[in-house]
Formats: C-alpha cells, sequence, structure tokens
C-alpha cells in the first residue's frame, strides 16, 4: 500500500542523496534484528546481518536509509563501545577460544580470544574477566577481546558470587598477610588503662569472630548509668599511610554475603588480635558517659580513653534475648553479667524513650536469610527478627556515636560525620503539596529544619497510613558523608559519627585516628582528605549493588527447587514502573515482577502513575503501593535472574 506513496518516495530520495546520519545507542532484541535508540520516542531498525557488526549498548552513528519502505540505519562509526572490561564464559571452537559476554541480550554473541593462557587449562563454561581489544566498526571488521583475569572455574560452587565480584572490581579474598612486611604495632602502654578487672561482656551472634564492641556498666551514687563502651583498636597495629592501611583504605567495609565474607582487614587481626574475644586481653579505645534516669546524656562527664580490656563473657543475642523473654534454658554464669544485661536493657529502654521525644527511631524491618549448604546450595529461607538483644546493643552504639561526634566537634570541628539533610527545596516543596492533598499541612520551609522533619515523621507515624508514609520517604535525600558537623534528619540528631565498627569499616578507623590524636595532645591535626568521602561512598555503593545481584541469583535457584508454577503467595507492592509493578513476597523476601499484561485482561485500561505510586483501572485507583496484594508465580527466568507473576 506504501509502495507508491509520493511523500515516501520523495523522502527515500532525499535520504539516498544526503547519507543522512544519525547517532543513538544499540538495542538488541531476543530476535537477530536490532534497534538504534535516539531517544525514548525514536527508533530505527537494524537488520539481522547489520547486527553482527555493533553489540548492545553500544553508542554509534549511522547512515539512515529506506528499504522495502522501511527507515533503516547502516552503522558507520562507533563512538563508545558498551563492551570494555566484562566478564564472560570460555567456550572453544575446535582450537579456537572464545568469550561469550555475560550479558541477557548477549546469548549469541561470542567473541575470539587472543589468549595468553595455557588453552588446555581453560574449559568450557569457566569464567574469566576479558578486555575488547578489536571492535567490527573500528578495526578490521571483526571483534576480538583479551584475557586479563582468570576467574573461576565453572564447576566451582563459589562461582556466582566471585563473577559478580569481579563484575564490580570487588575483592574476593581476605587481604593475604604474606604481602605484609610485618604488622604495625604503634604501641599506646603509657596511655592505656588496665580495665582487665571490670566485667565486660560482648553481645553477638554465637558464630561471629570479628567482635568490635564489649560493653561495661554500673549505677552511679545518684543512681545515674555509667556505660563504658569498648571497641576494639586495629590502628594500634595499622599505621596511617602503611601498605597495611592501603589494602584496608582500599577495601573500605567488609563485605557481608549471604554464604562468603571478604573482611577489609586480614584475619590475624580482624578475627584474632583485635576481635574481643572472651578471656582474651585487648587494646580497646574507650567510651564512659554517664546516662540518667530520664535518658540524658550528660556531657560535662563524657571521657574518651584508652585502655586494656578482658571480655568476660561472649555472649549470644539469641540467648541474652531468650534469658529476657523468659524462655529457653540459658542462665548467666554470675550475678555480675546478670546485673550487665539487666542495667544495659535498662538503659535501652530510657535511652528509647528518650530518642522517641527528642529524635526519630528505626521503623523495624525483618531480615530474610538464606540456608545454604557447604556446596552453597540453597537449603531454604528463614526470617531473622531483631530481638531485644539486637536492640541494645544498637541502642548503646549509637549513643557511642553521639558521643564521638560532640567530642570531635568540640577538640577539632571535624570528622567523617554521618549526614543527612532530609529535602533539598524542591522536594520540600513537593512533599507538602502531596500532604496537602490528604490535609496534612506542612510548609515546605517547615519540613527543612531538623525539628519540622523530626515532627512529620512523628505524626506520620501516629497516623499508619504506610503508602502516605512510604511516598513521603521517597522525597527524601540519601544519606551522605561529610568533614564537618552536620544534622542528620533521619536519625533526628545533630550530630552523628561512627567509630564503633573499625575492624569492619574504614571510615570508623579514621575517626579512631582523630579522636586518639586529641587524647594524646597532638597539634596541627590533619582534616581527612575530601576524596577519601567519594571513595567510601563508591564501595558501599559497589557492595550494595553486588549483593542485591547475587541475592537475585539466590532466590532464582531457591524457586527453581522448590516452588512450581501457579504457587500462591502474598506480597507487597514496593514500587509501580510504566508497564508493571514491583511485589515483594512476604514469605520469602523476593522481589518479583508483575507486567501489565498479567494485571488486567484490557492494557488500554490500565495506567500506571510512577511518581504518585499508584495503577489506575478505568480512571480509578486499585492498587497502591504498600498495598498487600494475591500473586501467582509463572516463570522463573534464569537468564536475567527475574520472577514473573501475576495478580490473583
Amino acid at each position: 500500500m506504501f509502495q507508491n506513496n509520493p511523500l515516501l518516495m520523495k523522502l527515500k530520495k532525499k535520504l539516498n542523496k544526503k547519507n543522512i546520519t544519525v547517532e543513538g545507542i544499540v538495542r538488541s532484541t531476543t530476535k537477530k534484528y536490532g534497534f538504534l535508540e535516539l531517544d525514548s520516542q525514536k527508533t530505527y531498525f537494524i537488520s539481522a546481518k547489520n547486527m553482527k557488526k555493533v553489540m548492545d549498548g553500544d553508542r554509534i552513528i549511522g547512515i539512515l536509509n529506506i528499504k522495502n519502505n522501511r527507515e533503516m540505519v547502516y552503522p558507520k562509526k562507533l563512538i563508545e563501545p558498551f563492551l570494555k572490561k566484562f566478564v564472560g564464559n570460555i567456550y572453544k571452537i575446535n582450537d579456537s577460544i572464545f568469550i561469550q559476554p555475560s550479558y541477557p541480550y548477549m546469548k549469541n554473541v561470542k567473541i575470539r580470544c587472543v589468549c595468553d593462557f595455557n588453552k588446555n587449562t581453560l574449559e568450557n563454561g569457566d569464567w574469566v574477566l576479558g578486555k575488547l581489544t578489536q571492535h567490527y566498526l573500528k578495526q578490521k571488521n571483526s571483534f576480538k577481546v583479551k584475557i586479563i583475569e582468570f576467574i573461576v572455574q565453572k564447576t566451582n560452587p563459589l562461582a556466582p558470587w566471585y563473577v559478580i565480584l569481579t563484575r564490580y572490581n570487588l575483592e574476593k579474598h581476605p587481604p593475604d598477610i604474606k604481602k605484609i612486611n610485618q604488622i604495625y604495632n604503634n604501641n599506646f602502654n603509657k596511655l592505656r588503662k588496665n580495665l582487665t578487672h571490670l566485667d565486660f561482656v560482648t553481645i553477638d551472634n554465637c558464630n561471629t569472630k570479628d567482635i568490635d564492641d564489649a560493653v561495661f556498666v554500673k549505677k552511679t551514687l545518684n543512681n545515674n548509668f555509667s556505660l563504658t563502651i569498648a571497641i576494639a583498636d586495629p590502628t594500634e597495629y595499622i599505621s596511617n599511610n602503611t601498605e597495611l592501611d592501603d589494602i584496608a583504605k582500599q577495601r573500605s567495609f567488609t563485605n557481608y554475603l549471604p554464604g562468603l565474607n571478604i573482611p577489609m582487614l586480614p584475619k590475624i587481626l580482624s578475627e584474632d588480635l583485635c576481635s574481643l574475644k572472651q578471656y582474651k586481653i585487648r587494646p580497646v579505645l574507650a567510651c564512659r558517659v554517664i546516662i540518667d534516669i530520664k535518658g540524658n546524656i550528660l556531657y560535662k562527664d563524657l571521657k574518651f580513653f584508652l585502655a586494656y580490656i578482658q571480655s568476660k563473657e561472649q555472649l549470644s543475642y539469641d540467648n541474652v534475648s531468650n534469658w529476657l523473654e523468659k524462655t529457653g534454658k540459658w542462665n548467666p554464669k554470675n550475678e555480675e553479667i546478670k546485673k550487665t544485661i539487666i542495667f544495659i536493657k535498662k538503659i535501652y529502654e530510657i535511652r528509647s524513650v528518650w530518642r522517641k521525644k527528642n529524635a526519630l527511631t528505626f521503623i523495624n524491618s525483618p531480615d530474610y536469610r538464606f540456608n545454604l549448604s557447604e556446596k552453597r546450595e540453597v537449603l531454604g529461607i528463614f526470617i531473622e527478627h531483631r530481638r531485644v538483644a539486637h536492640k541494645i546493643i544498637e541502642e548503646c552504639m549509637i549513643t557511642a556515636n553521639i558521643c564521638a561526634a560532640f567530642f570531635l566537634k568540640k577538640n577539632l570541628g571535624f570528622g567523617l560525620y554521618n549526614t543527612h539533610i532530609g529535602f533539598d527545596i524542591f522536594n520540600a516543596t513537593a512533599a507538602s503539596n502531596f500532604l496537602r492533598k490528604y490535609n496534612i499541612i506542612f510548609k515546605s520551609h517547615e519540613i527543612m529544619t531538623l525539628k519540622g522533619f523530626c515532627k512529620l515523621h512523628k505524626y506520620l507515624k501516629n497516623l499508619s497510613n504506610k503508602y502516605i508514609y512510604n511516598r513521603i520517604c521517597k522525597f527524601q535525600a540519601f544519606g551522605e558523608i561529610s568533614l564537618i558537623p552536620q544534622e542528620h534528619f533521619a536519625l533526628g540528631l545533630e550530630y552523628y559519627a561512627t567509630w564503633t565498627s573499625p575492624i569492619r569499616k574504614y571510615s570508623d578507623i579514621i575517626n579512631h585516628r582523630l579522636i586518639k590524636s586529641v587524647l594524646m595532645g597532638l597539634s596541627n591535626i590533619k582534616k581527612p582528605d575530601p576524596k577519601i568521602i567519594t571513595h567510601i561512598t563508591n564501595r558501599r555503593r559497589c557492595y550494595r549493588i553486588a549483593g542485591k545481584e547475587l541475592e537475585k541469583w539466590l532466590y532464582v535457584q531457591f524457586f527453581l527447587k522448590f516452588y512450581k508454577n501457579n504457587q500462591y503467595l502474598q506480597g507487597i507492592i514496593t514500587d509501580i514502573f510504566k508497564n508493571g509493578i514491583q511485589v515483594r513476597l512476604i514469605k520469602h523476601g523476593a522481589f518479583v515482577f508483575i507486567p501489565a499484561s498479567f494485571m488486567h485482561k484490557l492494557k488500554k485500561e490500565l495506567s500506571f502513575n510512577t511518581e504518585l505510586g499508584v495503577v489506575y483501572i478505568y480512571n480509578k485507583i486499585y492498587y497502591y503501593v504498600t498495598d498487600i496484594i494475591k500473586v501467582r508465580l509463572l516463570s522463573i527466568k534464569k537468564e536475567n535472574n527475574t520472577i514473573i507473576a501475576s495478580i490473583i
């Protein structure tokens, strides 16, 4: 019907004459053809033959032409390849080695490999890190890749872990102590108090080896609590700007993954010399804080100091919680331990009341844990609720961090502060306008103050409308790190600086060094380099992304093994997209996607508002974010680790 269309003939003639070029991103399909995406509204067809010259994600310039009455793009020039360094599988064809990139839209792409490895050591399916050295559009009309790192054999149970860690340039193993000439011992003997006679205790998971913190508490003469928080002191062994310090700085965090922990420090430090093990004398940085019966911190009596302690009991969260809840058979071994547990529980109670009144408290959410075999097979998933012992230690550490923020501000005026600005001016206005629709009146300038922000959140918690609370949280900024004291709106605090996890967080090592510099009376103490903030922030983001990707893979393995299609489960709507919704299964914690086509028979009657977090049918709201719904599992896709479901 378009064959003799004069307008199309005119356009074709014009295109052929001028060789019009367009720039965009190549998008593959499950078929062999693809498209060049100029923007979200405009795409041009790329034939299967020409798709062999490009890869999904490449930014290219192409020549626009018309063939068989269809606008088509012929790839001409590479602007930026999508593949640079990438993870892939070994694929052997006769005597040649190819690498298949590990991307959903590159399942059929195999790139010839320039290999410095012994080919006989490589097997089909083994994982490697490759670097693209030749692109079809740039050099010699072909693709080539060079292996720069062997990651793991296909048969290794930890293969998925190592592949994901490599993808995000994260370490796969603990630091190798053999590479360090020595562990530096700064030995602050003259400054350290001997507190080994005091009944310090640790409370942690029963299998924890890297124990950061211990507590000791007693009553004062005027019935206040004297709480001493003792924190492991790895800076006793790690001097600034040494090779070991550089390793810790590069890693920035201990990486806790399901079935695999990769420590920030060598295990001889994290699990032995620094860990506050039962009956072992250990160097610590300690804080003694007086808390009155109303939960107030008496800052005039606050003291930081160096000490040696000996943990008298390594307690577990479960045993302490069971004892406090009067369940189970465990009992403290003596009256001193019993008294300590009772006192720190009382501190938790009065400090919680103080924070509810003067700051903000957390909304408790369950943690989902994977039960894995030695071969890293998923045996099950269980929910781990935060019990009273978790909350007790958390409250003690929050108190310690508030004290550190005060100490650093008073003595230096700088440190690594955890901050949160609440709302920026644009989102404060948007949040205020949103609330007004529900007759909740908060002015934008009001909720940009710490007092107003706390007032808003307390109001919303009492309102018990999860949808409104969810939308307001969407308007909030992300937490940041600052070199100068700033408010932390999400905690409802004027200042907050962490120092209680130096075995697993490099930012806490920095604050340790600053506090110790003050205690030693040093002058001209330097402010940390601002670049460290960017590095720590980027590392934390990579750890989180890698952790989520691994969880998605584990969930797919679990559902492939234990669940069949058409099973019914309950879930909470967590997000609204343009073409469907995301739901989190309450029983297991997995995220599933429900496409529009599985929500309503007539797709044209559906409308998704991503900003408001609602779904319309016939112009009427049918679903809100935070709604609990029943879903039916339809398919589990291994190629991109997604679970597809439908609404019942």
